[in-house]
């Protein structure tokens, strides 16, 4: 394997204009830019390695299949997203976010962690493999969908009317982290669920003068009491049934917590705080982060926020809220206890509006891919990895693996200063690299039977 590495060392430029070609082409799925574009561009990088690529459309943007043939009947997929996040706001940007820009060993453009990095390390790990070996040793499939980054509404429709399109013997999914400061490599084994909702006041027709506030129902203070009564001030969700069907943590997930080592004072320090929720820090601070849920407020709307004053009574308030669920939790029964706490506490006349779902998905830690996966990083980096049972965000894992279950292993080119979905998001050259080879590795290990 050290050819293949050297190899991808060798001809990083080529690997490195992939990337800038692939991040300089805006993708954005909530505003429908650029998306066809990219999906052609991706095609024809595909088909210059040597895949056979097919089109599965869907009622929003279509998704890419690209196959490797391989010596072995085996197959090994890789789930990517080809869509990006709005580069807002634009005044932040040290640099056009599509634009692809080098500063020092940083490379810097929206998409390049999430998740562009990813799918060309993936790839160009392909190409290095079969131009130094001829041949893979098994089947590589990649999956890359359009949607992820406004929930991937249609994955879960494609999984189950197009199962033998997705199925394979293993998945390694999206990407993931490396630490920025030690540059311990992030391993996840599975994600937490969320249950992202909306909820609307209304009030009169339209907004009055606020001096009608004395006889006057004002749905903003509706709202602020509907959304006080969720949590209390020691972060406990107060809905009735929220955590009773939590699957307690198995002893190698806890033995999992304990080795993390979380940065509190470079992250602290980062995000300019001086403590986090509740003053928790060690093991209870890792434990909340990737094995506990969340109930959050995304955003809130109502009446006037501008400059100045204007003295209005707002007809309408809403807020966006989030909920992180973990194994044992699933989205449409927190909503259903989410509707009936707010009715029973007088709060009948907001609405719930749902947006997004997704639920849990966790993988075996004693699966023999697991054991390929760690074998390989363990041959790529100096430096052990932070295995997590559970990682602290969501993706549509369930929505593509629940019809055609396999086990699913997360790792990939961003760290933990990546500033995903922000500006001047960023990749390292050295984690590209060192990403592309550790999956080259991978499809090698990937010859034992799993």
């Amino acid at each position: 394997m050290d050819k293949v590495h050297q190899y991808i060392v060798e001809n990083q430029d080529k690997y490195l204009e992939w990337l800038k070609l692939v991040c300089d082409q805006p993708s954005v799925s909530a505003q429908n830019r650029g998306m066809e574009k990219m999906f052609q561009l991706l095609i024809k990088l595909f088909k210059d390695v040597g895949a056979e690529t097919s089109t599965i459309q869907t009622d929003g943007y279509p998704v890419l299949i690209a196959k490797f043939p391989g010596e072995k009947d085996q197959q090994l997929a890789f789930y990517n997203h080809y869509d990006v996040q709005p580069e807002d706001p634009l005044d932040e940007w040290e640099s056009d976010p599509f634009e692809t820009t080098y500063k020092n060993d940083l490379i810097i453009a929206r998409g390049t962690a999430d998740n562009k990095g990813n799918i060309i390390a993936r790839l160009a790990a392909v190409d290095a493999y079969q131009a130094v070996h001829g041949k893979l040793p098994v089947g590589i499939k990649f999956i890359i969908e359009g949607e992820e980054e406004v929930g991937s509404p249609h994955l879960e429709v494609l999984a189950k009317d197009l199962t033998d399109q997705i199925k394979a013997d293993a998945i390694l999914w999206e990407g993931g982290l490396r630490e920025y400061n030690n540059k311990r490599l992030h391993v996840g084994l599975g994600v937490k669920g969320i249950a992202y909702v909306e909820l609307v006041a209304k009030g009169a027709k339209h907004d009055l003068h606020s001096s009608e506030a004395a006889i006057i129902e004002n749905p903003a203070w509706e709202l602020t009491w509907a959304l006080s009564s969720l949590k209390d001030r020691n972060d406990k969700v107060l809905i009735e049934g929220f955590y009773d069907d939590i699957e307690p943590l198995s002893e190698r997930s806890k033995e999992f917590i304990k080795t993390l080592e979380y940065d509190e004072e470079y992250v602290k320090a980062s995000y300019e705080i001086d403590r986090f929720l509740d003053n928790v820090t060690g093991y209870e601070l890792n434990k909340r982060l990737i094995a506990e849920p969340t109930c959050t407020i995304c955003g809130i709307k109502s009446g006037y926020i501008d400059e100045g004053a204007k003295t209005v009574l707002p007809s309408q308030a809403e807020a966006k809220l989030d909920f992180r669920l973990v194994p044992g939790q699933t989205p449409e029964k927190i909503v259903k206890l989410l509707r009936k706490h707010l009715d029973e506490n007088g709060f009948k006349d907001i609405e719930i509006r749902e947006l997004n779902h997704l639920q849990p998905y966790n993988t075996d830690p004693d699966h023999p891919f697991v054991k390929q996966v760690l074998e390989a990083v363990d041959a790529t980096y100096d430096e052990e990895p932070i295995i997590y049972s559970n990682l602290a965000g969501s993706s549509p894992m369930h929505k593509l693996l629940s019809n055609c279950p396999m086990p699913a292993v997360q790792i990939g080119v961003a760290n933990t200063s990546s500033k995903f979905h922000a500006p001047n998001e960023n990749i390292t050259k050295q984690d590209f690299i060192q990403g592309t080879q550790v999956v080259s590795t991978i499809i090698k290990n990937f010859t034992v039977e799993v």
